[in-house]
């Protein structure tokens, strides 16, 4: 855990959030959930989204073979599923379990690639609130190098029954 006075951070609320909370917070599934864990949570600011990547991923098999690269997309929804999470992390309990949709992408740039063994650290700050709108700013990692970075935006909605 990082200290949150020397980076004037707020305190952390919860320093870690395993799969099984992951599952029942955002309705991602296999092959599709791209968080393993969350370290560091600060509710209605940031948390740390962890995703270790496995030579065992079905996207490897085309992305690329003999030379596997975790696509550009998927670390974007990596940060996603992350602010997704956070989002219900800091609505808690008491707002049920909204459905977070990804809205829009902005600045999106790879400066690296993610491959098989990497453990991809995924930091998402709230850089506004407004209604049901989220907004935040994502940074992916391989120890401690940034492989990725985004603005994301995403909206807040009530649970849809399944059809």
């Amino acid at each position: 855990m990082s200290d949150a006075t020397d980076q004037n951070l707020p305190p952390v609320d919860v320093e870690m959030i395993d799969i099984k909370q992951i599952l029942s917070m955002i309705p991602h599934r296999y092959p599709f959930l791209l968080v393993d864990r969350m370290v560091d949570i600060r509710k209605d600011h940031s948390a740390t989204g962890i995703k270790n990547v496995s030579v065992n991923e079905p996207f490897f098999q085309g992305h690329f073979p003999g030379h596997p690269v975790m696509p550009g997309v998927l670390i974007v929804e990596s940060m996603a599923q992350t602010a997704a999470a956070l989002v219900i992390a800091t609505l808690g309990p008491e707002a049920g379990i909204p459905i977070v949709y990804f809205m829009s992408i902005d600045g999106a740039k790879f400066r690296k690639p993610v491959t098989p063994g990497d453990q991809l650290r995924i930091t998402v700050t709230k850089e506004k609130r407004r209604g049901q709108i989220w907004r935040f700013v994502c940074v992916a990692k391989v120890d401690a190098i940034v492989v990725g970075e985004a603005t994301i935006t995403a909206m807040i909605m009530d649970q849809v029954q399944p059809v």
